[in-house]
């Protein structure tokens, strides 16, 4: 049907019968596809324009210069031999296998009409600003890129960094385009965003005292338990020796106050104070046996301790062994002329050696008893003339000799470690005595003796040195102040340091017996003793007391 104001809608008619009763010329499909579609025209196929029969104002709206006409919906139907091929496929029995090509424009499409159905409203547009007008342009040229095939690269306006790309190959006919990161774009979020600062451990941590940190910066070192059995049977030893003199005395107190031993203890004080073993020269309670003994092995290993020989002895003479320094306790002339710990008797056959101490110390109960088993003896007047004078082969002395610590206890207040301080200048009483017995000098030399204890030193304390030689003057002996180190350290306590001690025994000197020497030939014998005492000292100092302080002094 047709209304007033259309057009109608009937196309010529197809059929060639009807096409020749209306005379028409017979018309192909053929030629359809060669033929242009009419665009917004009367006369073309499907291209009447449509008259709208609304309102004035629509009909104003259509006649206005503003007005595009839409264009109308075209089929474009492209011959691509599909009819022919498939006839010869039919003929061939077979059917050929082409390649598909993509038509750039395979379908095109310009509406049905020119007119829209409602008008559109007059709507106020805002004016686009450059920035957009410039991403618009962006857009397009992007989109041109990837219909035309190409790599589109977009830059950033600040980094110019690529964010697409395309990516080769297709599925399912279409080609496609994935957004990429450019490698730059992370570490640019990174710096955009606001990284929070880690807070600093030092910050508001206050820590108290790390507990045990003064025993780590304690001055005492202590002993590990993994010690050797031989070690700690040294250190029992010498700690044995040490305390002996304060074991007898708390061992004679503890025996008297148990009334059962008092009818002992009265017969054993009484001869105590009557004995003269000690000054008789006769030796009778000495005991070879005891002397011999391993233990003393142990004790001399403990620092260590070697006797050394210069000179041999003979056994014809008699010798009168001057022992230099005297230390804190004389270890060291201990284990040398007091055992056979050191070998004496190898190295100088055929002499018998006492060693001499205070006579107080025979007073002593029970420690007498243990010195006298020793061979030690009392080192007065009365004791050396009776050991150089009795005894021997010819029951005048050969063969004897006795040691004696010159020094004595004045020169224990000087022992300091790594120096060799001698009190020897007035010292020549011993001199005297080897003249009028007739027994040879031999000087001898303990290197590292006074290393052994360390004491407080009697120039910065004054008035501590002058209370010792008080107690020395009155009682005859004095205590020294000192300390070493402990059974399980190695800083505090009695026990004396390992430190080696090298006892070096000098040429003897030979004395022409007078019953009154006069002073000069008792300066004379002193003068050369210490010539022979200094040459020791200069021959083996380098040997035996390389970390030494000072050269040897000769004080009074």
């Amino acid at each position: 049907m047709a209304s007033n104001g259309s057009v109608s809608l009937n196309a010529e008619p197809s059929q060639p019968d009807v096409r020749e009763k209306q005379h028409l010329e017979p018309k192909s499909y053929v030629d359809a596809v060669h033929e242009e579609p009419h665009v917004n025209g009367t006369n073309g196929t499907n291209g009447t324009t449509v008259r709208s029969k609304n309102t004035n104002s629509e009909a104003e709206w259509l006649n206005s210069s503003s007005h595009k006409a839409s264009v109308a919906s075209v089929l474009r139907i492209v011959d691509t031999g599909a009819d022919v091929k498939e006839k010869e496929t039919a003929k061939g029995g077979e059917r050929p296998q082409y390649e598909r090509q993509e038509s750039k424009v395979e379908y095109s499409g310009a509406g049905l009409d020119d007119t829209p159905t409602i008008p559109p409203k007059q709507r106020h547009r805002r004016q686009k600003s450059n920035s957009q007008e410039k991403k618009n342009e962006d857009n397009k040229s992007k989109t041109n890129a990837v219909k035309n095939g190409e790599n589109p690269k977009v830059k950033d306006d600040q980094n110019h960094t690529t964010v697409f790309e395309k990516v080769e190959g297709t599925q399912n006919g279409s080609k496609l385009v994935s957004v990429k990161p450019d490698p730059g774009l992370e570490k640019q979020h990174r710096t955009d965003r606001k990284v929070t600062p880690k807070p600093s451990k030092e910050d508001g941590l206050a820590s108290g005292k790390k507990p045990g940190q003064r025993w780590h910066q304690s001055g005492i070192r202590f002993a590990p338990l993994n010690v050797p059995l031989q070690r700690r049977l040294q250190t029992l030893v010498v700690l044995a020796h040490t305390l002996c003199i304060a074991i007898s005395i708390s061992l004679f107190f503890f025996l008297c106050a148990i009334p059962l031993f008092w009818p002992l203890l009265i017969p054993y004080m009484i001869y105590c104070m009557t004995s003269t073993a000690s000054t008789s020269g006769t030796l009778s309670h000495r005991s070879e046996f005891l002397r011999s003994l391993p233990v003393w092995s142990l004790f001399a290993s403990y620092f260590p301790s070697r006797l050394h020989r210069t000179q041999e002895l003979p056994p014809t003479r008699k010798y009168i062994f001057g022992y230099h320094p005297h230390g804190i306790l004389s270890l060291g002339a201990f284990g040398a002329f007091a055992t056979e710990a050191l070998g004496f008797s190898q190295l100088f056959p055929g002499i018998k050696n006492t060693l001499l101490t205070l006579d107080s110390n025979f007073r002593i109960p029970l420690y007498r008893d243990y010195a006298l088993a020793m061979g030690i003896a009392s080192v007065s007047k009365e004791s050396c003339e009776n050991l150089l004078s009795k005894g021997g082969p010819n029951k005048e002395g050969m063969g004897r000799g006795i040691t004696i610590v010159i020094g004595g206890a004045r020169e224990s207040l000087d022992a300091q470690p790594y120096s060799l301080r001698l009190v020897l200048k007035r010292r020549k009483g011993f001199v005297k005595m080897a003249i009028r017995t007739g027994a040879d000098l031999v000087p001898v030399l303990a290197f590292g003796e006074n290393d052994l204890y360390d004491q407080f030193n009697s120039e910065s304390h004054p008035k501590i040195h002058k209370f010792q030689l008080l107690v020395k003057k009155v009682l005859g002996f004095t205590v020294p102040l000192f300390h070493a180190r402990g059974i399980f350290n190695y800083d505090v306590g009695l026990m004396p340091y390992r430190r080696p001690v090298n006892i070096v025994v000098g040429k003897p000197i030979r004395v022409a017996q007078s019953s009154k020497p006069d002073q000069e030939e008792i300066d004379r014998v002193h003068e050369e003793y210490v010539q022979e005492l200094e040459r020791l000292w200069d021959l083996w100092k380098d040997d035996f007391a390389p970390q030494r302080k000072e050269e040897i002094e000769i004080m009074e």
